[in-house]
Formats: structure tokens, C-alpha cells, sequence
């Protein structure tokens, strides 16, 4: 069973994710002997994405999500608007509840220099009802399944990806 404060302090665990994937990212490019690096932070969350980050020329709009390994998570929301953003991803990072470490790296994108796939036109729901338990749709929001993602267990592989 999961501990219960990945959802009760899930703000503190996203920052936490967060910080952990760019310390691992820098530290593989710095290690690749790539230096150029920018680390960019949207101030408003409404623009599709979390993170930019450049390397070398290249800037990728990333929308990170985390799930812990074990969970029963099959599919996840991404906002319609990262699909306008040039070089635009989602890196869904699975790690495991005790240690925090990455277990599995999920990939949607297209190669640097290209647009996002298609993000199809399954609109995603609020995860909490209303007072009758009805869950709105999220016109900015379309529901990605998991296997429609490709599967790294490496940050060198993610690098890869973004980078080229």
C-alpha cells in the first residue's frame, strides 16, 4: 500500500520529483560533456508545460508527471496547449515510494526540432465530482494512455530524447 503522504503532501512530493529529475538530467549532460544548459520555470500554470529546459541550442517544453512504481495508474492528462509549444514532451517518471528513486522514465514526444504527436481528442475530468459526484470534462486537457509512451529505465536514454 502507498504512503499515504504522496497524496496528503503532494505539492512537497512534486517539488521534490522535480528537483530530483533536473539535478539527474544536468548531471547526465554534464557528464556528456554538454554544458550550455537553461533551466527555465513557468510562473503560471496554464501554458501546457512545467519546465523548460535548453541544451545546446535545443529548448524542450516538458510536462512532467510521477507516479510511484506500483501504482495502478494506466493514463494521465496532458494540457492541449503543449501541443503549441515547439519541441514540447511529457516525461511521466515513475519512482519507487521509499527511496524516490527512478524506477522507469516514460517518453511522449517528437524529436528535436519537431512538433508533439498527436494528442488525440479523448477529453480528460476533473479527478473530483462535484456535490453530486459529477466530474466536469477539461476542454484544455486530453487523456494519454500509458502505452503510448515509450519506456526508458535511463536518464542517458531521456537525454537522448530531449537533446539528440
Amino acid at each position: 500500500m502507498a504512503d499515504k503522504t504522496h497524496s496528503t503532501e503532494s505539492k512537497l512530493r512534486e517539488s521534490v520529483i522535480e528537483h530530483l529529475f533536473l539535478g539527474e538530467l544536468t548531471r547526465t549532460l554534464w557528464c556528456q560533456g554538454k554544458r550550455d544548459i537553461e533551466i527555465l520555470r513557468s510562473e503560471v500554470d496554464n501554458s501546457g508545460y512545467d519546465i523548460v529546459v535548453g541544451c545546446n541550442g535545443i529548448m524542450r517544453y516538458i510536462q512532467l508527471k510521477s507516479s510511484y512504481a506500483g501504482a495502478k495508474t494506466s493514463r494521465i492528462g496532458v494540457n492541449l496547449r503543449l501541443k503549441n509549444k515547439p519541441d514540447g514532451c511529457v516525461i511521466w517518471l515513475w519512482f519507487n515510494e521509499k527511496t524516490m528513486d527512478f524506477e522507469k522514465l516514460l517518453w511522449l514526444g517528437g524529436n528535436p526540432g519537431k512538433t508533439m504527436l498527436d494528442l488525440g481528442d479523448k477529453m480528460a475530468r476533473h479527478s473530483k465530482g462535484d456535490q453530486s459526484g459529477y466530474k466536469a470534462e477539461r476542454p484544455n486537457q486530453r487523456v494519454i494512455n500509458k502505452g503510448q509512451f515509450s519506456t526508458f529505465t535511463s536518464m542517458n536514454e531521456i537525454a537522448q530524447e530531449l537533446f539528440g
